[in-house]
């Protein structure tokens, strides 16, 4: 992931903008529904297509993993449809990706091209997948984590994600190399 220079920080601020607008500290959970209804942006669950598309089933309860989420476009509207199928801690990260397309005003793009070949920004994707970490486990909370308010299976909970977020996040942020050095410095 090569970002572009000063985008970590960028993504830390509009997640301390959109916890704030929330009235929510950076080590409180949010939730990604709340954020949804505050952008306006409506979330549907894929099994709400269940009844009228039957096949969404295998989506759901065959391979979850071919589906998590997507952003679907009305004009400049946007609207999420997520697998529900998923943990809800994965469902967290669904949903937070596909708000962080917006929160970046990622423009729509068709999904598919004249091959039928899935269309793919990766630089969108990592963009996104970054802001959604900074939304969920926002970097002073990584650093509590680091400095032992929580292990990573209560922060998981704590936060409403995966483990594997919550590690994610530590390393991503450099917390524990940070917490370490913090605890040294008080021991010398």
């Amino acid at each position: 992931m090569a970002f572009q220079r000063g985008f970590k920080t960028w993504a830390n601020i509009i997640a301390a903008d959109a916890r704030a607008e929330l009235g929510l500290s950076l080590t409180a959970r949010l939730d990604p529904i709340v954020l949804a209804e505050s952008l306006d942006i409506p979330v549907i669950a894929l099994s709400g297509f269940a009844a009228a598309a039957p096949e969404v089933e295998y989506l759901i309860d065959g391979e979850p993993e071919v589906f998590s989420a997507m952003t679907v476009f009305a004009g400049r509207r946007r609207l999420i449809v997520h697998n529900d199928g998923h943990t809800p801690a994965r469902q967290s990260s669904n949903i937070g990706h596909e708000l962080s397309h917006g929160l970046l005003a990622h423009p729509p793009t068709p999904a598919l091209d004249a091959a039928g070949c899935r269309i793919w920004n990766q630089d969108f994707e990592d963009e996104a997948g970054w802001l959604s970490g900074c939304l969920l486990i926002p970097e002073p909370a990584a650093l509590a984590i680091a400095r032992g308010r929580w292990t990573v299976e209560g922060a998981a909970v704590h936060f409403g994600v995966s483990a594997a977020m919550v590690t994610f996040r530590l390393n991503a942020t450099g917390a524990r190399k940070r917490a370490a050095r913090e605890r040294s410095r008080r021991a010398a």
